[in-house]
């Protein structure tokens, strides 16, 4: 007889990378531990009911334990004892739960994220803006309670801890949501109405130097799997954040990445070239699913704002560990993720590559790829991609090396 299931047995349990099992325990007919190819583990339990196949999640491992995940079952067989279905009765539950909060301001993101926000590319930096900014605060609270006071303080608190940028992008987000809501009579009045933007914007032009390139580049020996060599690769190729912690493997063959369509912002698909320097990196990421960059197995790579943070401290205490007792600290300039996009593109102008070259690698449909020109001109300077990308990774590679003197710039295209 097969034992019964125990917490030691079920944390040893090993997952199947290609398929979802489910592990049948002995102490009670019908409860199953479902493992999926990521490793996460819950419990379910099986049974029939008006003649049908039937099933009920049950909760979590290690939330829900073994003795729980029992009692859980037990409750669940002796409603269904009782003439009735332990699944339906847990699904009208929820949705009674879900009508009495419905219009908190957490049901009614959840709702305009679903139906609205999923259709935009930015979708996922929508929701975790919000996640971010407005849960903990309002979360709770019923979304026709919001005012234009409320709203002032949360964008002026943001401001005040020097972020205006975020301020004015949660802005335009929390206007688009009271709009949409508006529009589905969920409120009658948008408390954004007179607000404008809480800090004048411009431009920017933040390039990496080549001291704080080779400063960025040995922190993210720091920062390890996955955002280490997601960053590397985002300096070497200048490829957009997203784009690039959302690659597939599917999406690679050889030395080329196809960005799909669905994926890239301007909508065109998109042939990035992988220098050697790129493969080097790609050639020691783990395969733990369909991403390259993922800590679940199931879903790429989040969390971006803490990993900016671990990286910004790496390089501070690097630039300071020499100094000598008593001097001045040194401040590396602020930047961005993006402005690795834009350190590559500067990078690959310097090496005398033409504008029409860097704006085909970073896919920009602007300059002489833009408007009547941009219709014509179908060709994708697929080998000038590839010369640019080699080069600029070269010199990347001379710098971190100390060679950059080195460097034989590319003469521009005649």
């Amino acid at each position: 007889m097969a034992r019964a299931l125990t917490a030691k047995a079920v944390e040893a349990l090993k997952a199947d990378p290609e398929k979802r099992i489910e592990v049948p325990d002995p102490a009670l007919s019908g409860l199953y531990l479902v493992v999926q190819p990521s490793g996460s583990k819950s419990w379910a339990l099986r049974y029939r009911f008006g003649g049908k196949p039937a099933k009920l999640t049950l909760g979590r491992w290690p939330v829900m334990g073994v003795a729980d995940a029992r009692a859980a079952a037990t409750e669940a067989l002796d409603t269904l004892d009782h003439g009735r279905n332990p699944a339906g009765e847990k699904k009208a539950r929820e949705e009674a739960a879900a009508q009495t909060n419905r219009d908190t301001v957490a049901a009614v993101i959840e709702l305009f994220l679903r139906r609205h926000a999923s259709h935009n590319r930015r979708g996922d930096d929508v929701a975790a803006m919000f996640k971010r900014e407005i849960m903990k605060k309002w979360g709770e609270r019923e979304i026709q309670s919001i005012g234009k006071r409320d709203v002032i303080e949360v964008l002026d608190a943001i401001v005040d801890r020097g972020s205006p940028v975020t301020a004015n992008r949660l802005r335009a987000h929390l206007n688009t949501l009271f709009n949409w809501a508006k529009g589905r009579d969920i409120v009658q009045a948008n408390p954004l109405d007179g607000i404008k933007p809480p800090a004048p914007e411009k431009p920017r032009d933040r390039v990496l130097t080549d001291d704080e390139i080779r400063l960025f580049w040995n922190a993210c020996d720091g920062l390890a799997y996955p955002f280490g060599p997601l960053y590397r690769i985002l300096l070497l190729t200048g490829q957009r954040l997203r784009e690039v912690a959302e690659m597939t493997w599917r999406e690679v063959d050889g030395n080329t990445w196809t960005l799909p369509a669905d994926r890239s912002k301007n909508g065109d698909e998109h042939v990035i070239p992988l220098s050697p320097e790129v493969l080097a990196i790609l050639g020691g990421l783990p395969r733990i699913g369909r991403y390259l960059f993922s800590t679940t197995g199931e879903t790429p790579v989040s969390g971006f704002t803490r990993a900016k943070e671990r990286l910004d401290k790496l390089m501070g205490e690097a630039v300071n560990k020499d100094l000598p007792e008593g001097a001045e600290p040194v401040k590396i300039p602020p930047f961005t993720i993006h402005d690795l996009r834009r350190t590559a593109a500067t990078g690959m102008a310097g090496l005398r590559f033409p504008p029409h070259v860097v704006e085909a690698v970073l896919n920009h449909r602007s300059g002489t790829r833009r408007g009547v020109a941009g219709v014509y001109n179908r060709f994708d300077y697929a080998d000038e991609k590839r010369a640019a990308l080699d080069a600029w990774a070269r010199r990347v590679a001379a710098l971190i090396e100390g060679e950059a003197e080195n460097v034989v710039r590319i003469e521009r295209a005649r």
